[in-house]
Parts: C-alpha cells; sequence; structure tokens
C-alpha cells in the first residue's frame, strides 16, 4: 500500500516539474522585442517568432537516445551514415574502400597492408554489382555524372537523370540502345525539366554518341516514360550566356525583354530557343552600349554567327520603335 502511494506521488511531482517547465518556455520573452520565443529543436536554437532574434544557440538535447525494438522503429529512428542518393547504382549503402593506401593518420601502408587493401578492393568491387543489371546501371551512371559535370549542372540535375535512366532499366526501354545514349538523354530530359537546358549540341560535345542517336533515344524516353517535358524557354538560357560574356544585369534583363517581346509578337515560333537567346544577348549588349562581338556570343552559346544574325534582326524588327 505504502509503495504504491509513495508511486502516485512521484508522478504528480513529475507532473508539476513538467507544467512548471512548460510554464516557464511560455513566459519567456524576447528581450528585443518582448515577442513571443519558440524553440527551434532541429537547428538548437530558440528564436523570437517575432523578431527573428536567436535568443539561444547551441542548446543541449536532454532527451534520451533513440532506442528501436523492432525494424520498423529501428528505419524511422535510423540516423546514421550520409543520405541515399539515386545517383549511385547501390543508392551510397555499400562500403567505398579508397584507392589511396593510407591509413587514418595519413601514413602509407606496408607492402603486406597494400596487398590486402588491394585485394579487398578487388571483391568489395566485385560484390558491389552482382549482375548485369548492377552492372548497367553502375556504368550509366558513371556517365551521367560525368556529363552533368562538364556541364556544370547542379545535383538535382543529376539525380533526375538517374532516377529517369532507373524507370527506363525497370521497364525494359534499353535492348536495341546503347547505354551511353539513354544516360545522354536522360541528362538532356532532366536538365530541361529543371530549368536549366542544355541545346543538343551542348550536350553531344560531352557525349559518346552522335547528335542524331541522342534525339532519337530522347524522343523515345520521353513517350515511353510519358515525361512531363515542357518546350525550353529562350529566357532560360540568357543568365549563362550573359554570365559567361561578363555582361552587366541591366543587359540580361533588357535581352529577356526583348524575348518577352519576341514572344509576344510570335517571333520565337519555330525558331531554335538557343538561337533566339543569343541573339537576344548580342542585341541587348550593343543596347546598353557593352562591348562584345558577334564571335564571342557564338562560342558561348555554340551556334552559328549566322544564325545570331539573323535572329538579330528578327529581334530588333519586333521590338516597338527599334528599326534593325
Amino acid at each position: 500500500m505504502s509503495e504504491r502511494i509513495h508511486t502516485r506521488g512521484s508522478r504528480s511531482r513529475t507532473e508539476t516539474n513538467e507544467e512548471e517547465s512548460e510554464q516557464t518556455d511560455e513566459t519567456l520573452s524576447c528581450p528585443e522585442c518582448g515577442g513571443h520565443v519558440v524553440n527551434d529543436e532541429e537547428h538548437g536554437e530558440t528564436v523570437c517568432s517575432d523578431c527573428g532574434l536567436v535568443v539561444e544557440a547551441d542548446s543541449v538535447d536532454r532527451g534520451p537516445e533513440w532506442r528501436a525494438f523492432d525494424s520498423r522503429e529501428k528505419d524511422e529512428k535510423s540516423r546514421v551514415g550520409a543520405p541515399t542518393t539515386n545517383t549511385m547504382h547501390d543508392k551510397g549503402l555499400s562500403t567505398n574502400i579508397d584507392w589511396r593506401d593510407k591509413d587514418a593518420y595519413g601514413r602509407s601502408l606496408g607492402a603486406r597492408q597494400r596487398q590486402k587493401m588491394q585485394r579487398l578492393r578487388k571483391w568489395n568491387e566485385r560484390f558491389r554489382t552482382r549482375d548485369s543489371k548492377e552492372r548497367n546501371l553502375k556504368q550509366a551512371l558513371g556517365e551521367i555524372d560525368r556529363m552533368a559535370s562538364a556541364q556544370g549542372l547542379p545535383d538535382n540535375v543529376r539525380e533526375t537523370a538517374s532516377v529517369i535512366y532507373r524507370r527506363a532499366l525497370d521497364e525494359d526501354l534499353l535492348p536495341g540502345r546503347s547505354i551511353e545514349g539513354v544516360s545522354t538523354s536522360c541528362v538532356y530530359a532532366a536538365a530541361r525539366m529543371a530549368g536549366v537546358p542544355r541545346s543538343l549540341d551542348e550536350i553531344a560535345d560531352v557525349s559518346r554518341v552522335e547528335k542524331a542517336e541522342i534525339a532519337r533515344t530522347y524522343r523515345y524516353v520521353v513517350r515511353e516514360l510519358k515525361l512531363e517535358v515542357k518546350p525550353a524557354d529562350p529566357e532560360q538560357y540568357v543568365p549563362r550566356f550573359a554570365s559567361d560574356l561578363e555582361l552587366s544585369e541591366e543587359s540580361e534583363m533588357r535581352a529577356k525583354s526583348l524575348l518577352r517581346n519576341a514572344k509576344e509578337k510570335g517571333v520565337h515560333s519555330g525558331k531554335s530557343p538557343v538561337g533566339l537567346a543569343a541573339a537576344a544577348v548580342y542585341a541587348a549588349a550593343l543596347l546598353t552600349n557593352e562591348k562584345t562581338t558577334q564571335a564571342a556570343v557564338s562560342e558561348v552559346a555554340d551556334i552559328s554567327e549566322v544564325t545570331i544574325r539573323n535572329r538579330y534582326h528578327e529581334l530588333l524588327e519586333a521590338e516597338d520603335g527599334l528599326v534593325a
């Protein structure tokens, strides 16, 4: 009986302490504006919700360590290791053995240890790619990463391209087509879907297949996977071209204005978006008295000077009050 009463008493004291801590948190106010203060547990900070002042930083998490009692809880509470990624054939879940023969302190390994590590690397690679599908995926994702790096595409484009290739592989779209061709078309599609498009010529420059094969495979993949790829907007190319030519923000805005006017007049219909963007950048540079040449724009946009001249005149004719 006494034990039962003692337990009840301890519970009531715990509840009282929790209530007091909650009241303390509620009464805490911002020293700057007197606003409401909230605890940002994710970043370990106490922040004012009104003015944004960080009242306290690097707070200590006094909660219990996570414990898991079954596989479901283990998956939910796992917080060890790097995040998974679709850019690796095994999603980054396997072990990687560094190619450098050095220990944790940067010291070179002995001859016997080097031989041992070489054997471990060999068997590790064999276990990582156990069947033809995984070998295919490993080669393709390596190609995607190489081309995306060469074109300066961000990580989200690489991730999207990897997901598209995985879908193509799962739906058996690869027979009769090269791994390089499908992986290149995935990069091309992913860049357009992310709003950072690259022209077919630019993609072909870093690919190991011909431009015609890339275009043919791209149309096939988009059709079979029902990808929602919008037509490339000429304005999406302008920031990159202007940056490479070291033009001012004024020129960039002027080029976008020329393109918007051309779209309103219907001049863009049937024209290459890359050619229109290059011509708009060249025209904007001249209109804002900045020095650039057709040759420089041609090199940056990877398009002929003749195309730039033709589109340049069309853009100026479409612009109200300007005569080519």
